[in-house]
């Protein structure tokens, strides 16, 4: 298994590779804790001198991400929400976005993971927020946040890189690797149950 988590650190922790991360870490169909944080800070210090990009990298997928997520959002409308979104969140945000409107709930991005942040996101369609608010406050908030990563790997890099070899890192990879799955799994069958919900429903109202 520590072969395997080696294998995947080393594939994620490449330009290419941060950028699909970054954009599956945004949809409603994957879920790794702290992935897209560790490839930013992986990635960060072994560029040193071009860790500056890593950030734009990361921001670019991640935007690409949220942008699906979002038109999701404004596909399923409000009365779909609740087959996505558990119904005392669903509550939170409906509030949020009633008090604090879009810029509120696009710097919900800062709180660090594991913060489940693409109902948010998925919300933001739903309710109608102003979409260009909202991803300039997201593209601000999410260069901040890995250009902070970012920063501080390529300060640490020795010390980062050193401790990435290390068997309890690696251990912990694979221990998330296989939350990642069971996650990943489990947004897949609501995905297909809500779907399936909302055409029985649908084919009940149509005439006859």
């Amino acid at each position: 298994m520590r072969a395997f988590s080696k294998w995947f650190v080393t594939l994620c922790a490449t330009p290419a590779g941060v950028v699909i991360l970054a954009a599956l870490d945004s949809t409603i169909f994957f879920s790794l804790p702290f992935g897209i944080d560790a490839a930013v800070i992986i990635l960060a210090a072994r560029l040193k001198g071009l860790w500056w990009t890593v950030p734009l990298l990361a921001t670019l997928g991640s935007i690409g991400g949220a942008a699906l997520t979002f038109w999701m959002g404004v596909k399923i409308g409000e009365n779909g929400l609740d087959r996505y979104v558990p119904p005392k969140r669903l509550k939170k945000i409906r509030a949020r976005i009633r008090n604090s409107g879009a810029v509120a709930l696009a710097v919900l991005d800062l709180i660090p993971p594991p913060f489940p942040f693409t109902p948010f996101v998925l919300a933001a369609g739903a309710l109608e927020v102003k979409t260009s608010t909202f991803f300039v406050t997201l593209i601000v908030c999410r260069i901040l946040r890995f250009g902070v990563e970012a920063a501080l790997a390529a300060t640490y890099g020795d010390g980062v890189l050193s401790w990435l070899d290390s068997d309890l890192f690696q251990d912990i990879v694979s221990f998330l690797i296989v939350v990642a799955v069971i996650l990943t799994a489990l947004s897949i069958v609501n995905l297909i149950r809500s779907t399936r919900t909302s055409g029985r429903r649908s084919g009940r109202r149509a005439p006859a």
